[in-house]
């Protein structure tokens, strides 16, 4: 745009004109005092902001009808009878909405089905069901929450549409889903309306399944959870129960007296030492509602939004413990006990180590942590406890981590220090094989970048189940206190040679024999012998394996593997 101003307008004057004119068009603006060849000023609005616009003002505010909507919506938030919310800090919980006020703060984006149950002689507000999505840990999530002072959290026909709704769209969505559950179960008096139906509450069950390993599901107890609400925390991936708040059974105590005649409490039957000690079922015990948000904001910081996605990164930290310390910490003989947590501190970034289900299978330690800012899942025998031999809990909690980690493309670590799977009778009642094939089976068909580092003792069948070199990792590295063989010195040498060291009269020349043979056959199992074999990689200094693992789970970040053309196999 070009502008002529009066003849005798100074530079100044030609600026201010210029300026205003480039502001108000938004284009570049020259402007020539009258007579001049060229311009005095110049100006170029083209890349400013749009000027912010004031609303006209006008007559119009809330009407009458929204009025009446706002009062509504206040209505249906109150939630059930006031009697039953003054009973919840009796029991050490939370109303709902306050509930979702402490895990989402100002983050609820919105919700589905407010209005649910509204129009109904026996007004039930939401139904008992609050769906919907927020934001989480600077996360997009679905999330349900019961309400308990609406029936006691029960489930009937439109909180089941609503449910179903919800993970339907977590399917489509690919973002994770928070289920806050306390739920008394479906509303017997009314079952011909969702129980049995296609899109009823066993559908529940049926969308749990498509989504999992699809986008991560974390599920919350804050109360009883029996029967049919029983199975939601059972089919999520992780979860978390509350001391002296929560619990889940196929049945209620008094259920439960009726059918067997067993008169058990609610704890015992299904609180949270019992899935965290015996079932496996929960993964996390929190001590109160705090905690049960501070838990679910740690998992959530190791997991891809869904199956597509790579595990967030995180700021890189130095380990808690000094790595200069790892080899002193590893006794030298193969039997004596030691803590891997101590060792596992001395690789992985401060802070960041997470276990899951540490109560339960207590010889094999699964974990999140992080390498370097990046989200490892690790796997380690424990020393500190039965020898860190594999049990049937053991295996089984080793397989289904192995198996979580795979589908949301979280690496893994496998530390070994085992005797092996453990023998006997008990065990073999429990399912030893069983629960051990399924996590070799796990360990092999896992993709992910794996790296395996025998710490000291990888004995029989340990090595193949802690990812050794037969199940393909990319890298199997040991530490100079390494030993692989079918079976430990002790055994070996009395399973060989017994009949030759009996037949030896002379006790002192029967010890000296003995002895001799212990350490050929350790010379012939020592990590060494197995390295000049190339049956691993490398053996490298104590001190130096966070950085060795550091980099080569970077280095092998985008390797590609494929498993064999099949619609699924058939071991888990």
């Amino acid at each position: 745009m070009k502008v002529t101003i009066a003849k005798g307008a100074n530079e100044e004057e030609a600026a201010a004109i210029a300026e205003a004119l480039a502001q108000n068009f938004r284009n570049e603006v020259e402007v020539y005092v009258r007579g001049a060849d060229e311009p005095a000023a110049i100006a170029d609005g083209s890349d400013l902001p749009e000027p912010e616009v004031e609303p006209e003002a006008d007559d119009f505010g809330p009407t009458e009808r929204e009025e009446q909507l706002w009062a509504e919506i206040e209505e249906i938030d109150l939630g059930g009878p006031e009697k039953y919310k003054q009973r919840l800090p009796d029991q050490g919980k939370l109303f709902v909405r306050d509930r979702m006020k402490l895990w989402f703060d100002d983050g609820l984006l919105f919700e589905d089905g407010k209005f649910a149950q509204f129009d109904a002689d026996d007004k039930l507000p939401a139904d008992g069901l609050i769906t919907g999505a927020a934001e989480f840990e600077d996360r997009e999530v679905h999330f349900m929450a019961n309400d308990f002072t609406v029936k006691a959290g029960s489930m009937a026909r439109h909180g089941v549409e609503k449910f179903l709704r919800m993970q339907q769209r977590a399917l489509k969505s690919g973002k994770p889903v928070l289920y806050l559950m306390d739920s008394s179960g479906g509303r017997i008096d009314q079952q011909t309306g969702f129980f049995a139906n296609r899109e009823g509450i066993g559908k529940y069950y049926y969308n749990h399944s498509m989504l999992s390993g699809r986008v991560p599901q974390i599920c919350v107890l804050y109360g009883p959870c029996i029967a049919g609400a029983a199975y939601t925390p059972v089919f999520a991936d992780f979860t978390i129960m509350v001391e002296k708040m929560s619990a889940m059974a196929i049945a209620s105590p008094r259920m439960v007296q009726m059918v067997t005649g067993e008169d058990i409490s609610m704890e015992d039957l299904g609180g949270p030492a019992v899935h965290a000690k015996h079932t496996g079922s929960a993964d996390l015990v929190a001590r109160d509602e705090e905690h049960a948000r501070e838990l679910g904001a740690k998992l959530i910081s190791y997991l891809p939004d869904n199956a597509d996605e790579k595990p967030p990164r995180a700021e890189p930290k130095p380990p808690a413990k000094s790595p200069e310390g790892i080899d002193g910490m590893i006794p030298r003989e193969p039997n004596r006990g030691y803590d891997m947590v101590d060792l596992i501190e001395r690789i992985v970034d401060r802070d960041s180590f997470f276990e899951l289900q540490a109560e339960y299978g207590k010889e094999i330690i699964t974990a999140f942590a992080r390498l370097d800012g990046r989200p490892v899942g690790i796997i380690a025998n424990q020393p500190a406890h039965r020898a860190g031999a594999i049990f049937p809990k053991a295996a089984e909690k080793a397989a289904e981590f192995v198996w979580k980690c795979d589908a949301f493309d979280v690496p893994l670590l496998y530390l070994c220090d085992t005797p092996g799977f453990m023998a006997g009778s008990q065990v073999e009642k429990e399912g030893i094989l069983e629960q051990g094939k399924k996590m070799i089976y796990a360990t092999s068909s896992a993709t992910v970048p794996k790296q395996s580092v025998v710490i000291r003792k990888a004995y029989g069948a340990g090595i193949y189940a802690m990812s050794g070199p037969a199940y393909d990792p990319e890298g199997v590295i040991g530490l100079p206190t390494g030993e692989i063989g079918i079976m430990g010195p002790e055994a070996a040498i009395n399973a060989v040679y017994r009949n030759h060291l009996d037949a030896i009269e002379d006790p002192e020349e029967r010890a000296k024999r003995t002895e001799e043979l212990r350490e050929e056959y350790r010379h012939d199992i020592d990590i060494h012998r197995m390295a000049s074999e190339v049956v691993v990689d490398e053996i490298v200094p104590p001190s130096t394996l966070r950085q060795e693992l550091v980099n080569r789970f970077n280095f092998y970040e985008n390797v590609e593997k494929d498993l064999p053309s099949k619609k699924h196999g058939t071991i888990l």
